[in-house]
């Protein structure tokens, strides 16, 4: 019997790996002769490259840039040296993570570090940059990742703008000839998991800003802001990509990827599974399972089971689902190629219990439904 064990992470609990592992220890205990295939996954945001190096010949990189608010922080990124392929997380440079609660402020939080990863991939030779968007603390709308490899964004005065979404309210003008020429030698990929314009209800700054700190009347300046840099880029660019899907992911990012880096758009699910070979290693498989911390309706916009279901799919192979909890509408997902879906918890016990307990959790849950599945097939 050949099963392939592809779940996300557990935030706050277990690595991708880790759980991958732990349901494998599981079903060892009922089939100790299989063939499992551990391929940990991720959809794009954080655990992203931690995913894609346990199963590649990669390794960790860290370099020291400026986080969220200026700070200077601690990022690491992925290098795979073969295929000259640098996978970066902005989350790990420009992420809601190094931030505390009091600290979010989408007004004034910049992408700056992120390019300082940018240009340290290139300054090791990356010819493909894998951009996982995912987590961001910022609505700047990429304008601090450009700063970093060498754009100006200028006033009326030709002043230049402090770092923030709010500050493009007041953009009279945009260089970008002394931007990095090397960045037009490398092809960018956009990992996520989110479809939004950059502009608008379904916009950047009203359906992320609030979780960033933005208050009601932050989020509509912020709005008009990103909306006034659009058309400046526009106008520079001959070009207007604050339509395209997912120009909005992660404050705006995914629009400076778009139209000044040609990035492609990818769901982060497949961009993992392709550097990770889920579709090889299903060839033949008789059961996939697959996992995260909450399996509920917001798993169709990409998430990591919706993803490993599509691709599972195609191979015609069945597909369950262990998650920490399960949430409204979980059972939509019958319909989208997954099988069965399962808690991990047999009791009452509160998150932290559960957080602390997961790998057991996971290792219990994977032997029960190794013990029913082999009951069915008598």
């Amino acid at each position: 019997m050949k099963i392939v064990i592809a779940p996300d992470s557990f935030k706050d609990s277990l690595s991708a790996q880790g759980v991958a592992q732990a349901i494998a220890s599981g079903l060892r205990e009922v089939w100790p002769d299989a063939r499992l295939i551990e391929c940990p996954m991720a959809d794009g945001g954080e655990g992203t490259i931690e995913a894609v190096l346990a199963a590649c010949d990669g390794q960790w990189m860290k370099n020291r840039v400026t986080g969220p608010l200026g700070q200077p922080v601690e990022a690491q990124w992925g290098w795979l040296a073969d295929s000259r392929t640098a996978i970066i997380e902005m989350a790990m440079a420009s992420g809601l993570q190094l931030l505390t609660l009091e600290q979010r402020d989408a007004t004034v939080t910049t992408t700056y570090g992120t390019g300082e990863l940018i240009a340290a991939a290139l300054d090791a030779g990356a010819r493909r940059i894998i951009l996982a968007i995912g987590g961001s603390a910022t609505n700047d709308a990429g304008t601090g990742m450009l700063s970093a490899l060498g754009a100006r964004f200028l006033d009326i005065n030709d002043q230049p703008l402090p770092p923030g979404g709010l500050a493009l309210s007041k953009l009279a003008r945009i260089e970008i000839e002394h931007m990095d020429a090397r960045l037009g030698t490398v092809q960018f990929e956009v990992a996520a998991d989110v479809n939004n314009p950059l502009c608008g209800e379904q916009g950047a700054s009203h359906i992320f800003g609030p979780q960033k700190g933005a208050s009601p009347e932050q989020v509509l300046a912020l709005d008009a802001a990103l909306a006034h840099f659009a058309k400046v880029s526009s106008g520079l660019l001959g070009k207007d990509d604050s339509a395209h899907p997912g120009s909005g992911a992660a404050g705006g990012m995914g629009f400076a990827a778009k139209a000044y880096l040609n990035a492609s758009f990818r769901p982060g699910v497949e961009v993992v599974a392709d550097l990770t070979g889920l579709a090889e290693a299903l060839d033949g498989a008789d059961l996939v399972i697959t996992g995260e911390g909450r399996f509920d309706a917001q798993t169709l916009r990409g998430k990591t089971p919706f993803g490993v279901a599509r691709i599972a799919g195609r191979a015609q192979v069945p597909v369950i689902v262990l998650a920490g909890t399960l949430g409204d509408g979980y059972a939509d997902l019958y319909d989208h190629g997954i099988s069965a879906a399962f808690a991990l918890t047999s009791g009452p016990m509160t998150l932290d219990q559960a957080c602390r307990d997961a790998a057991t959790l996971l290792h219990d849950r994977a032997r029960d439904l190794a013990r029913v599945w082999a009951l069915a097939a008598k």
